[in-house]
Protein backbone atom coordinates (compact mmCIF):
# COMPACT_ATOMS: atom_id res chain seq x y z
CA UNK A 1 0.00 0.00 0.00
CA UNK A 2 1.56 3.82 -1.14
CA UNK A 3 1.64 5.93 1.73
CA UNK A 4 1.38 10.02 1.53
CA UNK A 5 2.56 12.30 3.35
CA UNK A 6 1.81 15.75 3.63
CA UNK A 7 2.19 19.17 5.95
CA UNK A 8 3.48 22.99 5.36
CA UNK A 9 6.34 23.56 3.77
CA UNK A 10 8.03 24.72 6.01
CA UNK A 11 8.07 24.42 9.86
CA UNK A 12 9.85 26.00 12.08
CA UNK A 13 9.67 24.97 16.02
CA UNK A 14 11.03 26.07 19.38
CA UNK A 15 11.24 29.10 21.82
CA UNK A 16 11.51 32.14 19.79
CA UNK A 17 10.52 30.51 16.76
CA UNK A 18 8.43 34.28 16.22
CA UNK A 19 11.66 35.92 15.84
CA UNK A 20 11.85 34.57 12.10
CA UNK A 21 8.77 35.97 10.73
CA UNK A 22 10.36 38.93 9.31
CA UNK A 23 12.46 36.91 6.98
CA UNK A 24 9.70 34.36 5.95
CA UNK A 25 7.47 37.69 5.59
CA UNK A 26 10.60 38.54 3.01
CA UNK A 27 11.17 35.63 1.61
CA UNK A 28 7.37 35.06 0.33
CA UNK A 29 7.66 38.64 -0.73
CA UNK A 30 4.62 39.92 1.32
CA UNK A 31 4.46 43.38 0.72
CA UNK A 32 0.95 44.38 1.99
CA UNK A 33 -0.31 41.27 4.17
CA UNK A 34 -3.24 40.84 5.82
CA UNK A 35 -3.12 39.73 9.38
CA UNK A 36 -5.88 37.52 10.18
CA UNK A 37 -6.99 37.27 13.92
CA UNK A 38 -9.11 37.77 16.61
CA UNK A 39 -10.00 41.08 19.40
CA UNK A 40 -8.43 38.54 22.36
CA UNK A 41 -5.15 37.86 20.46
CA UNK A 42 -4.73 41.70 20.43
CA UNK A 43 -6.00 41.87 24.31
CA UNK A 44 -3.56 39.78 25.30
CA UNK A 45 -0.73 41.76 23.29
CA UNK A 46 0.42 38.75 21.10
CA UNK A 47 -1.02 40.67 18.23
CA UNK A 48 2.78 42.54 18.59
CA UNK A 49 4.64 39.79 18.04
CA UNK A 50 3.23 40.25 14.48
CA UNK A 51 3.26 43.80 13.89
CA UNK A 52 6.78 44.30 15.40
CA UNK A 53 8.01 42.07 12.43
CA UNK A 54 5.89 44.09 9.73
CA UNK A 55 7.33 47.30 10.90
CA UNK A 56 8.84 49.56 8.05
CA UNK A 57 5.78 47.54 5.59
CA UNK A 58 2.39 48.52 5.25
CA UNK A 59 -0.27 45.53 5.77
CA UNK A 60 -3.98 45.46 6.86
CA UNK A 61 -5.60 43.60 10.33
CA UNK A 62 -8.68 41.44 9.85
CA UNK A 63 -10.10 41.44 14.09
CA UNK A 64 -13.42 39.65 13.19
CA UNK A 65 -12.49 36.22 13.86
CA UNK A 66 -14.73 34.44 15.84
CA UNK A 67 -14.97 30.88 17.80
CA UNK A 68 -16.44 28.07 15.14
CA UNK A 69 -15.95 30.62 12.32
CA UNK A 70 -18.88 30.78 9.97
CA UNK A 71 -18.88 31.22 6.15
CA UNK A 72 -19.73 34.69 6.65
CA UNK A 73 -16.67 35.18 8.88
CA UNK A 74 -14.71 33.82 5.61
CA UNK A 75 -16.61 36.18 3.08
CA UNK A 76 -15.74 39.29 5.26
CA UNK A 77 -11.97 38.22 5.11
CA UNK A 78 -11.87 38.03 1.64
CA UNK A 79 -13.82 41.32 1.19
CA UNK A 80 -10.77 43.42 3.84
CA UNK A 81 -8.11 41.37 1.96
CA UNK A 82 -9.21 42.96 -1.95
CA UNK A 83 -10.57 45.93 -0.98
CA UNK A 84 -7.07 46.48 0.43
CA UNK A 85 -5.51 45.39 -1.72
CA UNK A 86 -3.31 42.68 0.10
CA UNK A 87 -0.92 40.22 -1.10
CA UNK A 88 -0.09 37.79 1.53
CA UNK A 89 -1.90 36.63 4.57
CA UNK A 90 -0.43 35.90 8.10
CA UNK A 91 -2.64 34.34 10.80
CA UNK A 92 -2.12 34.38 14.56
CA UNK A 93 -3.96 32.39 17.15
CA UNK A 94 -6.07 29.15 17.81
CA UNK A 95 -7.97 27.28 15.20
CA UNK A 96 -10.27 29.27 14.55
CA UNK A 97 -8.31 32.05 12.97
CA UNK A 98 -5.91 29.77 11.30
CA UNK A 99 -9.08 28.54 9.77
CA UNK A 100 -10.33 31.32 8.49
CA UNK A 101 -6.85 32.45 7.14
CA UNK A 102 -6.02 29.42 4.97
CA UNK A 103 -9.83 29.31 3.87
CA UNK A 104 -9.27 33.10 3.08
CA UNK A 105 -6.27 32.55 1.23
CA UNK A 106 -7.46 30.11 -1.21
CA UNK A 107 -10.97 31.75 -1.72
CA UNK A 108 -9.29 35.12 -2.38
CA UNK A 109 -8.10 33.14 -5.62
CA UNK A 110 -11.55 32.25 -6.53
CA UNK A 111 -14.43 34.01 -8.21
CA UNK A 112 -17.24 31.23 -7.32
CA UNK A 113 -19.07 31.27 -4.14
CA UNK A 114 -17.26 29.95 -0.67
CA UNK A 115 -19.96 26.76 -0.62
CA UNK A 116 -18.56 25.46 -4.10
CA UNK A 117 -14.52 25.32 -2.39
CA UNK A 118 -16.82 22.96 0.62
CA UNK A 119 -15.34 19.35 -0.03
CA UNK A 120 -12.22 17.38 -0.71
CA UNK A 121 -10.31 18.63 -3.47
CA UNK A 122 -12.72 21.69 -4.74
CA UNK A 123 -9.96 24.33 -4.47
CA UNK A 124 -8.86 24.78 -8.57
CA UNK A 125 -5.68 26.58 -7.55
CA UNK A 126 -2.72 27.37 -4.75
CA UNK A 127 -4.02 30.93 -2.65
CA UNK A 128 -1.68 33.67 -1.68
CA UNK A 129 0.84 32.68 0.41
CA UNK A 130 0.06 31.94 3.88
CA UNK A 131 2.49 31.92 7.25
CA UNK A 132 0.30 30.53 10.46
CA UNK A 133 1.20 31.03 14.03
CA UNK A 134 -0.58 29.32 16.65
CA UNK A 135 -0.72 30.27 19.58
CA UNK A 136 -2.75 27.70 21.20
CA UNK A 137 -1.68 23.56 21.24
CA UNK A 138 -4.56 22.05 19.93
CA UNK A 139 -6.10 22.31 16.17
CA UNK A 140 -2.74 21.50 14.30
CA UNK A 141 -4.23 23.12 11.94
CA UNK A 142 -0.86 25.28 11.05
CA UNK A 143 0.20 21.69 9.11
CA UNK A 144 -3.10 20.32 7.45
CA UNK A 145 -5.12 20.96 4.49
CA UNK A 146 -8.39 21.01 5.75
CA UNK A 147 -10.27 24.61 7.09
CA UNK A 148 -13.10 23.83 9.32
CA UNK A 149 -16.41 25.90 9.00
CA UNK A 150 -20.03 26.64 10.34
CA UNK A 151 -22.41 26.57 8.16
CA UNK A 152 -25.34 28.33 10.21
CA UNK A 153 -28.56 27.62 8.08
CA UNK A 154 -27.24 23.90 7.98
CA UNK A 155 -26.29 23.96 11.46
CA UNK A 156 -23.33 21.89 10.59
CA UNK A 157 -19.83 21.95 10.67
CA UNK A 158 -17.98 21.55 7.27
CA UNK A 159 -14.73 21.26 6.09
CA UNK A 160 -12.23 22.55 3.27
CA UNK A 161 -9.96 19.96 2.03
CA UNK A 162 -7.31 20.70 -0.35
CA UNK A 163 -3.22 20.40 -0.36
CA UNK A 164 -3.62 24.21 -1.55
CA UNK A 165 -4.88 25.14 1.65
CA UNK A 166 -1.28 23.78 3.38
CA UNK A 167 0.77 26.82 4.52
CA UNK A 168 3.66 28.06 2.85
CA UNK A 169 5.14 28.67 7.03
CA UNK A 170 4.47 27.46 10.31
CA UNK A 171 5.68 29.05 13.62
CA UNK A 172 5.14 27.23 16.41
CA UNK A 173 6.48 29.74 19.43
CA UNK A 174 5.20 27.74 22.49
CA UNK A 175 5.36 31.39 24.23
CA UNK A 176 2.73 32.25 22.60
CA UNK A 177 0.58 30.21 24.34
CA UNK A 178 1.08 31.23 28.12
CA UNK A 179 -1.71 33.49 28.27
CA UNK A 180 -4.08 31.49 27.01
CA UNK A 181 -6.79 30.52 29.83
CA UNK A 182 -6.79 27.33 31.54
CA UNK A 183 -10.29 26.04 29.94
CA UNK A 184 -8.63 26.66 26.52
CA UNK A 185 -6.14 24.93 27.15
CA UNK A 186 -7.84 21.46 28.68
CA UNK A 187 -9.78 21.77 25.45
CA UNK A 188 -7.37 22.41 22.56
CA UNK A 189 -5.31 20.04 24.12
CA UNK A 190 -7.33 17.41 24.70
CA UNK A 191 -8.29 18.23 21.31
CA UNK A 192 -4.99 17.37 19.96
CA UNK A 193 -5.19 14.18 21.83
CA UNK A 194 -7.74 13.39 20.21
CA UNK A 195 -6.16 14.03 17.01
CA UNK A 196 -3.39 11.38 17.68
CA UNK A 197 -5.46 8.95 18.94
CA UNK A 198 -8.19 8.94 15.77
CA UNK A 199 -5.14 9.09 13.80
CA UNK A 200 -3.54 5.90 15.24
CA UNK A 201 -6.50 4.30 14.76
CA UNK A 202 -7.49 5.60 11.64
CA UNK A 203 -8.21 2.84 8.46
CA UNK A 204 -5.56 4.87 6.71
CA UNK A 205 -2.79 4.95 9.46
CA UNK A 206 0.94 4.47 7.74
CA UNK A 207 3.72 3.90 9.95
CA UNK A 208 5.07 7.74 9.33
CA UNK A 209 1.38 8.79 11.10
CA UNK A 210 1.83 6.26 13.88
CA UNK A 211 5.44 7.80 14.81
CA UNK A 212 3.67 11.21 15.39
CA UNK A 213 0.83 9.80 16.83
CA UNK A 214 2.21 7.96 19.30
CA UNK A 215 4.41 10.54 20.37
CA UNK A 216 1.52 13.12 20.44
CA UNK A 217 -0.29 11.09 22.13
CA UNK A 218 2.62 10.09 25.64
CA UNK A 219 3.63 13.82 25.32
CA UNK A 220 -0.07 15.54 25.97
CA UNK A 221 -0.85 12.88 29.07
CA UNK A 222 2.66 14.05 30.53
CA UNK A 223 1.98 17.60 29.71
CA UNK A 224 -1.44 18.80 29.69
CA UNK A 225 -1.88 18.69 33.33
CA UNK A 226 1.34 20.93 34.01
CA UNK A 227 0.41 23.38 31.44
CA UNK A 228 -3.42 23.74 32.69
CA UNK A 229 -2.45 23.83 36.10
CA UNK A 230 1.16 25.95 35.64
CA UNK A 231 0.19 28.45 32.86
CA UNK A 232 3.81 29.99 32.87
CA UNK A 233 5.70 26.46 32.86
CA UNK A 234 7.19 27.33 29.28
CA UNK A 235 8.81 23.60 29.22
CA UNK A 236 5.39 21.74 29.45
CA UNK A 237 3.81 24.41 27.28
CA UNK A 238 6.52 23.65 24.53
CA UNK A 239 5.66 19.81 24.66
CA UNK A 240 2.29 20.64 23.87
CA UNK A 241 3.20 23.02 21.27
CA UNK A 242 5.40 20.44 19.77
CA UNK A 243 2.78 17.20 20.32
CA UNK A 244 -0.18 19.32 19.07
CA UNK A 245 2.20 20.27 16.02
CA UNK A 246 2.67 15.79 15.68
CA UNK A 247 -0.90 15.18 16.14
CA UNK A 248 -2.09 17.49 13.32
CA UNK A 249 1.12 16.11 10.81
CA UNK A 250 -0.92 12.44 11.63
CA UNK A 251 -4.51 13.23 11.30
CA UNK A 252 -3.95 15.69 8.55
CA UNK A 253 -2.51 12.63 7.03
CA UNK A 254 -4.32 9.42 8.48
CA UNK A 255 -7.58 11.40 9.21
CA UNK A 256 -10.06 11.65 12.02
CA UNK A 257 -12.83 9.56 12.86
CA UNK A 258 -15.86 8.99 14.49
CA UNK A 259 -15.39 11.59 17.76
CA UNK A 260 -15.00 14.20 15.32
CA UNK A 261 -18.04 13.12 13.23
CA UNK A 262 -20.44 13.12 16.43
CA UNK A 263 -18.76 16.19 17.13
CA UNK A 264 -19.83 18.40 14.46
CA UNK A 265 -23.73 18.65 15.40
CA UNK A 266 -22.87 19.56 18.91
CA UNK A 267 -20.69 22.34 17.31
CA UNK A 268 -23.51 23.05 14.95
CA UNK A 269 -26.35 23.19 16.84
CA UNK A 270 -25.26 23.94 20.24
CA UNK A 271 -21.81 25.59 19.43
CA UNK A 272 -20.28 23.84 21.92
CA UNK A 273 -16.46 24.88 21.23
CA UNK A 274 -15.11 22.04 19.29
CA UNK A 275 -12.25 20.76 21.32
CA UNK A 276 -14.60 20.46 24.19
CA UNK A 277 -16.87 18.49 22.10
CA UNK A 278 -13.78 16.17 21.62
CA UNK A 279 -13.02 15.54 24.71
CA UNK A 280 -16.20 14.37 26.10
CA UNK A 281 -17.48 11.61 23.31
CA UNK A 282 -14.18 10.41 23.63
CA UNK A 283 -14.50 7.51 25.60
CA UNK A 284 -17.51 6.96 24.91
CA UNK A 285 -16.76 6.59 20.99
CA UNK A 286 -13.02 4.39 21.98
CA UNK A 287 -15.90 1.95 23.82
CA UNK A 288 -17.70 1.49 20.74
CA UNK A 289 -14.66 1.18 18.35
CA UNK A 290 -12.68 -1.26 20.96
CA UNK A 291 -13.87 -4.50 19.17
CA UNK A 292 -12.46 -3.34 15.87
CA UNK A 293 -8.75 -2.01 17.25
CA UNK A 294 -8.46 -3.43 20.29
CA UNK A 295 -4.31 -4.36 19.75
CA UNK A 296 -4.07 -0.94 18.69
CA UNK A 297 -5.89 0.49 22.07
CA UNK A 298 -3.39 -1.85 24.11
CA UNK A 299 -0.53 -0.16 22.21
CA UNK A 300 -1.74 3.10 23.73
CA UNK A 301 -1.84 1.75 27.01
CA UNK A 302 1.64 1.06 26.70
CA UNK A 303 3.12 4.35 25.30
CA UNK A 304 0.88 5.96 28.45
CA UNK A 305 2.01 3.66 30.73
CA UNK A 306 -0.97 1.76 32.25
CA UNK A 307 -0.51 -1.72 30.56
CA UNK A 308 1.20 -3.66 33.33
CA UNK A 309 3.24 -6.60 32.05
CA UNK A 310 1.48 -9.32 31.31
CA UNK A 311 -1.68 -7.69 30.99
CA UNK A 312 -4.01 -8.72 27.89
CA UNK A 313 -4.92 -6.70 24.51
CA UNK A 314 -8.55 -6.20 25.80
CA UNK A 315 -7.62 -5.24 29.06
CA UNK A 316 -4.88 -3.33 28.14
CA UNK A 317 -7.36 -1.18 25.66
CA UNK A 318 -9.65 -0.57 28.52
CA UNK A 319 -7.40 0.82 30.78
CA UNK A 320 -6.43 2.90 27.52
CA UNK A 321 -10.11 4.36 27.51
CA UNK A 322 -9.85 4.46 31.68
CA UNK A 323 -6.58 6.91 31.33
CA UNK A 324 -8.40 9.03 28.90
CA UNK A 325 -11.46 10.01 31.36
CA UNK A 326 -9.19 10.41 33.84
CA UNK A 327 -7.30 13.00 31.88
CA UNK A 328 -10.43 14.38 30.62
CA UNK A 329 -11.09 14.75 34.82
CA UNK A 330 -7.86 15.81 35.98
CA UNK A 331 -8.37 19.17 33.29
CA UNK A 332 -11.93 19.79 34.33
CA UNK A 333 -13.93 18.43 31.12
CA UNK A 334 -17.47 17.27 31.67
CA UNK A 335 -18.14 13.98 31.65
CA UNK A 336 -22.09 13.96 29.62
CA UNK A 337 -23.16 15.78 27.43
CA UNK A 338 -26.48 16.69 29.79
CA UNK A 339 -24.08 19.32 31.33
CA UNK A 340 -24.49 21.35 28.26
CA UNK A 341 -28.24 21.50 27.99
CA UNK A 342 -28.74 19.05 25.69
CA UNK A 343 -31.41 17.13 26.03
CA UNK A 344 -32.38 14.00 25.79
CA UNK A 345 -34.96 14.92 22.37
CA UNK A 346 -31.85 16.35 20.96
CA UNK A 347 -30.09 12.86 20.33
CA UNK A 348 -31.86 11.71 17.54
CA UNK A 349 -31.40 14.61 15.00
CA UNK A 350 -27.62 14.84 16.11
CA UNK A 351 -27.11 11.17 14.97
CA UNK A 352 -29.25 11.74 11.43
CA UNK A 353 -26.74 14.49 10.96
CA UNK A 354 -23.52 12.50 12.33
CA UNK A 355 -24.43 9.81 10.07
CA UNK A 356 -24.31 11.85 6.92
CA UNK A 357 -20.47 13.03 7.57
CA UNK A 358 -18.68 10.32 5.27
CA UNK A 359 -15.21 11.84 4.96
CA UNK A 360 -14.74 11.38 8.79
CA UNK A 361 -16.74 8.04 9.71
CA UNK A 362 -14.83 6.51 6.34
CA UNK A 363 -11.61 6.68 8.39
CA UNK A 364 -13.10 5.04 11.70
CA UNK A 365 -12.26 1.65 12.51
CA UNK A 366 -15.55 0.05 12.06
CA UNK A 367 -18.31 1.30 10.35
CA UNK A 368 -20.96 3.13 12.37
CA UNK A 369 -24.75 3.28 11.29
CA UNK A 370 -27.15 6.31 12.94
CA UNK A 371 -28.53 3.65 15.59
CA UNK A 372 -25.13 2.85 17.20
CA UNK A 373 -24.19 6.86 16.66
CA UNK A 374 -27.22 7.45 18.64
CA UNK A 375 -26.72 4.97 20.81
CA UNK A 376 -23.26 6.87 21.87
CA UNK A 377 -24.94 10.22 21.90
CA UNK A 378 -27.69 8.57 24.76
CA UNK A 379 -24.44 7.48 26.47
CA UNK A 380 -22.57 10.23 26.35
CA UNK A 381 -25.31 12.11 27.67
CA UNK A 382 -26.37 9.59 30.84
CA UNK A 383 -22.10 10.07 31.54
CA UNK A 384 -20.41 7.47 32.77
CA UNK A 385 -22.43 5.63 35.66
CA UNK A 386 -24.93 4.25 32.93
Amino acid sequence: MVHIFKSAYKIMTGVGAISHLGSEIARLKMNHPLVVTDKMIKKAGLLEEVTVALAGRSYGIFLEVEPEPAFSVVEACKQTFVAGGHDGVIAIGGGSALDTAKATAAYVRYNGALADLIGTDLVPTKGVPLIAIPTTAGTGSEVTNIAILSDNDAKLKKGMVSDHLLPDVAIVSPELSRTTPPAVTAASGIDALVHGIEAYLSVNASPLTDAFALQAIEKIARNLPEAYAKPTNLAAREEMAVASLMAGMAFGNAGVGAVHALAYPLGGRFNMAHGVSNAVLLPYVMRENKVACVDRLAVIAEVLGVKEIGMGASEGADQAISAMERLCDQVHIPSNLREFGIRRADLTAMAEDASKIDRLLKNNPRPLERDTILSIYERAWAGRSV
